[in-house]
């Protein structure tokens, strides 16, 4: 039973170090190769929470045969428990939370209806402009024209009334309304 503890302990290292250094170029090259094999949806069926299982029940077998007076079987439930509790703790350590903080930049016209923004180029009556406008982590930059009949100059704080063809429809901010 060492032999097997020894194997599940050295390919889970071995896969460490592979990933770690071609990690990039693996996945270049089988990029999509795989997809009909895909668990997206099943967090837990991740890479690290598996293979780190499986390292970590050859390496506590190893210690566990080694460096104790207990027979086989015991051996063989206790890393396994061992590594189920450790898979468990990694997964909600890290995976689950990693998969949390995934973040997109993505954004659509509609989501802007109401944002404030400032005028960078003044937005001329009939004409188009532009505004800048914070979204999520970082600023964009749209077209905009004007939904009073009133040039609007730059540096203005205006409201995102409505979108329309790619078009942001916007208005002055007033404060005291």
């Amino acid at each position: 039973m060492l032999e097997v503890y020894w194997m599940c302990l050295s390919g889970g290292v071995l896969f460490a170090l592979v990933s770690i250094i071609f990690g990039d170029v693996l996945g270049d090259i089988f990029d999509g190769v795989f997809d009909a094999l895909s668990f997206d949806h099943v967090d837990f069926l991740h890479p690290m929470v598996l293979v780190g299982g499986v390292t970590i029940f050859g390496g506590s077998g190893v210690m566990l045969s080694r460096y104790t007076a207990m027979e086989p079987v015991p051996v063989a439930l206790l890393s396994l428990m061992i590594a189920i509790a450790l898979s468990i703790l990694v997964y909600f350590a890290y995976v689950k939370p990693m998969k949390n903080s995934e973040n997109s930049t993505g954004f659509s016209m509609k989501d802007l209806v109401g944002k404030i923004g400032e005028v960078s180029v003044p937005i001329p009556v009939g004409g188009y402009g532009e505004v800048i406008l914070r979204v999520g982590a970082g600023n964009t930059n749209q077209i905009a024209a004007t939904l009073e009949q009133a040039d609007i100059p730059a540096g203005t704080r205006v409201v995102v009334g409505e979108t329309k063809d790619g078009v942001l429809y916007v208005f002055p901010y007033d404060k005291t309304s």
